[in-house]
């Protein structure tokens, strides 16, 4: 699936090759917590195989599974702005294979070029847009009185 939030759909090849010189592949097992909301946001993946589960905090409830990332998505948008702290929580609900990117690193290569900059901005954007979304249509599907009904 191709979507805004997939690094191919979103960044140009030559921005891509400059970003995935940051990589370092990673692996988690099935169960584990990535990243927790409010927390430091340090670092953000790209999914190579598996399934990561975007939850949201609900107090007195169990977390709200916003959204299931995987192939080629992103994940994490935090790391961009400041204070750089998760708006969500994350979690492996497969076995993943991700690449996996410093923020820091990140940050301090959009700033030396701005082309690249723009570029991951204008992909962070699209992201936080779709997330921003799929979060409204969740929380109406499981607190709405009618659910979120037809799109």
């Amino acid at each position: 699936m191709t979507s805004v939030t997939t690094m191919s759909a979103a960044l140009p090849v030559e921005h891509r090759e400059q970003l995935m010189r940051l990589a370092r592949e990673v692996s988690f097992e099935s169960g584990t917590r990535l990243f927790e909301e409010g927390r430091h946001a340090d670092r953000f993946w790209i999914v190579r195989t598996g399934t990561v589960a975007l939850d949201l905090h609900v107090p007195g409830r169990r977390p709200a599974v916003i959204e299931s990332l995987g192939h080629g998505e992103l994940v994490g948008w935090s790391w961009h702005y400041p204070p750089h702290l998760w708006h969500l929580g994350g979690e492996a609900t497969t076995p993943l294979r991700a690449w996996e990117f410093d923020a820091e690193a990140v940050r301090a290569m959009c700033a030396a070029d701005p082309g690249f900059g723009r570029a991951v901005a204008v992909w962070i954007g699209r992201v936080v847009a779709q997330r921003l979304h799929a979060s409204r249509v969740r929380l109406l599907d499981l607190y709405g009185p009618y659910g979120s009904g037809p799109e």
